[in-house]
């Protein structure tokens, strides 16, 4: 069984099948750290500067990377924008979140070319997080654990990451294709 506690502090067993988590579920038992995660969260008064929608006017959202060999840089730096018009923030605001593996001991100012690129920048939140991989594959104990959030803001590798657990678990690729219903026809 999976070990917990209960808010009180009493130890508590659930049992199941299996265990699909994330890593901050079972720590260095099931995962090693490969890298580290610098993230900064803006808070825009304006839209990023440059940027526009497919009719010219501001953009509501975009996303740019800065690439690795422009920036002497063993890795991109990524910015993903959205913005009020999708409900995450107060009206006329725009959140950008920037971010990129650690190469320094100083993470934010890896951080400074895209900043450069943001406008205003009314708030931030940066913060720092270990990059964390499964040792193995789950099938062994049927405790499956994805990788942490790797730095991109385009959820490429944790589509890919999903579809690799739903073979391991299942046996089979997962078939994503939809097929018209008989009445479309």
């Amino acid at each position: 069984g999976v070990k917990s506690h209960a808010e009180d502090g009493t130890p508590e067993v659930a049992r199941c099948k299996m265990v699909i988590c994330d890593p901050s579920y079972v720590g260095d038992v099931k995962t090693k750290v490969v890298g580290k995660v610098v993230r900064s969260i803006c808070i825009l008064g304006a839209p990023i500067p440059h940027t526009k929608n497919k009719e010219g006017g501001r953009a509501y959202s975009c996303q740019i990377i800065l690439p690795q060999k422009q920036l002497k840089r063993k890795n991109d730096i990524y910015v993903m924008m959205v913005s009020w018009a999708h409900n995450i923030a107060a009206k006329d605001k725009y959140v950008a979140i920037v971010s990129t593996v650690v190469e320094t001991a100083d993470p934010e100012k890896e951080l400074e070319p895209a900043y450069k690129l943001l406008g205003p920048i009314l708030d931030k939140f940066m913060s720092v997080s270990d990059m964390r991989v499964p040792v193995d594959n789950g099938s062994a104990d049927n405790v499956y654990v994805t990788a942490s959030y790797d730095p991109t803001s385009h959820f490429e590798d944790a589509s890919n990451e999903v579809l690799q657990m739903w073979k391991d678990i299942i046996g089979e690729d997962l078939d994503l294709t939809v097929l018209p219903e008989e009445d479309d026809q």
